[in-house]
């Protein structure tokens, strides 16, 4: 079977389920197929493609995802990284590299695959990240990806509820950037029209309380003891949510530069703000 007519059968079976994007998709999962370990790449991609066709993302389907220009790992049990989130990356790479710090410190809170903590150390070889999560899965996913990228000399994954995960580490006071992809889609949403995302991805990854914003309202707090004086909590936000985002960091007044950086199309998805000297 020739390259192309394994591509026009792997696009019409995607076809036939009404996804989007069906050649740039089946060449994924075609060239998936062939790297993977099947003697029979045109199987695994007939198979890969019906299993996209019921709906599973496609990251999951072939196994990897490119999150700022770093190829990572995708598995259940932890969010498939978005382009979304990359705004949030960039903003902490641009903080990091105006901090003059030859050897920065980052923590990455509910790090999900270690998306950001990967592609941090990935494109500043002179960091030092600490990712953490709550759950198995992500912690799992966080754990394959560090060694995937190369990254596991720089970057410690740990396990716990949010900072007590990092207890113990003596990291109180002396990091650089914080940075956090929360969860913050209210529960009613999840029960309504945001309902399809929980069917492949974990409810951990989505669920932000009742207002969306349970996450956030825990971050700015528990992320004083572990920033230095003028250090930078940068985390991502739902779209329409920077006004109650941002009055999360005036009403502790520990901050101060807090800033709303949009993305491309103009939309604010990543709120930051610097911890106040003492």
């Amino acid at each position: 079977m020739t390259m192309t007519t394994l591509l026009d059968e792997v696009a019409a079976i995607l076809g036939r389920s009404g996804i989007a994007n069906v050649a740039v998709e089946a060449d994924r999962i075609v060239r998936a197929a062939k790297a993977s370990a099947s003697a029979d790449h045109g199987e695994a991609a007939r198979a890969m493609a019906a299993r996209r066709a019921t709906g599973a993302p496609l990251a999951y389907v072939i196994g990897q995802e490119i999150f700022m220009g770093v190829e990572l790992i995708a598995a259940e049990g932890a969010l498939v990284p978005r382009e979304e989130t990359e705004p949030l990356g960039n903003a902490a790479l641009d903080a990091l590299r105006s901090s003059g710090s030859a050897a920065p410190r980052v923590i990455d809170m509910c790090c999900g695959s270690g998306n950001l903590a990967c592609a941090i150390a990935h494109h500043l070889p002179g960091v030092r990240v600490w990712a953490s999560d709550l759950t198995d899965g992500c912690i799992a996913v966080t754990r394959r990806n560090v060694e995937h990228v190369g990254v596991s000399d720089r970057v410690v994954v740990a396990q716990g509820d949010l900072f007590a995960g990092l207890a113990g580490f003596g990291l109180e006071g002396s990091i650089d950037v914080i940075v956090c992809s929360p969860p913050f889609i209210s529960q009613s949403k999840l029960a309504g029209d945001s309902a399809a995302l929980l069917k492949y991805e974990p409810r951990e990854a989505f669920d932000g309380g009742p207002y969306g914003l349970s996450i956030q309202q825990r971050v700015v707090k528990e992320a004083l003891p572990f920033l230095r004086p003028g250090g930078m909590l940068l985390f991502e936000t739902g779209l329409g949510q920077e006004r109650q985002a941002k009055m999360l960091f005036d009403r502790v007044k520990a901050y101060e530069n807090i800033r709303l950086v949009a993305n491309a199309a103009g939309e604010v998805r990543v709120v930051s703000g610097r911890k106040r000297a003492e």
